[in-house]
């Protein structure tokens, strides 16, 4: 393989991993989309849009 693909390969095993662990956890997992939006991923299936004012800390 390549370093590329070795990266991609890291990169879906870690959101894999994330995806246990909050199921596990009884939380979620936020990402970004391809489209450029930030979201939750619960352990169930729902994805939640996350607004652009909750994402500022004050």
């Amino acid at each position: 393989m390549n370093r590329i693909q070795d990266l991609n390969k890291f990169i879906k095993l870690t959101g894999d991993r994330a995806k246990l662990d909050a199921k596990a956890n009884g939380t979620y997992i936020v990402y970004k989309t391809s489209e450029g939006y930030m979201v939750r991923e619960y352990s169930d299936g729902k994805i939640e849009r996350i607004e652009d004012l909750e994402l500022y800390n004050e």
